[in-house]
């Protein structure tokens, strides 16, 4: 059987973002139970805003959609801004109109994890309903648990959040076993 492939999309530009952490600790979980994993978060999405005529243009966009087509797999975590996801994950995710065109139109077809953090509940859980509509729109599935994250609250997140973020990268091999089979 084939070495599944779990990229993780998202984040921040900060090295240490409590999103970028999260999607790490997901892809840690993916690669324990032996997926091999890309993480691009921080500038390796930090692209010009989504302008379809000259995206191609630009080498950091086409390596982005490169490794999207490689995938088998998705996390995409967006911290909560203003009670939806960030411009930056957002404006990636606008990317992915390029691959309209693709055998794989999208994510179709794809199982797609997805994590949402925030400093209250409100925003974690506004944020991770809007990835789950865009990951609709773009034809992929979504686990069935997805992770609202709340960082305001005391306590390290990812820890708390483990037993979620190991049932969720189980899902999403769970529907790749299965998809094979």
């Amino acid at each position: 059987m084939k070495q599944p492939h779990i990229v993780a999309i998202g984040g921040t530009l900060r090295p240490q973002s409590a999103t970028g952490n999260m999607l790490e600790a997901a892809l840690a979980v993916a690669a324990e139970k032996g997926a091999r994993t890309t993480l691009m978060t921080g500038d390796a999405i930090a692209f010009p805003n989504f302008e379809p005529e000259d995206a191609l243009s630009n080498d950091q966009i086409r390596h982005f959609l490169d490794v999207l087509r490689s995938a088998d797999g998705l996390i995409i975590g967006s911290p909560g801004y203003h009670g939806s996801l960030s411009g930056l994950v957002k404006n990636a995710l606008d990317h992915v109109e390029l691959m309209r065109r693709d055998d794989r139109v999208y994510f179709d077809g794809m199982p797609v994890g997805l994590i949402a953090t925030a400093g209250g509940w409100q925003a974690a859980v506004s944020t991770l309903q809007a990835l789950r509509t865009i990951v609709h729109a773009l034809r992929g599935w979504p686990t069935p648990i997805g992770i609202a994250a709340n960082t305001g609250q005391p306590g390290d997140a990812i820890a708390a959040c483990d037993s979620q973020l190991r049932l969720m990268v189980g899902q999403i091999l769970y529907f790749l076993d299965r998809a094979r089979a």
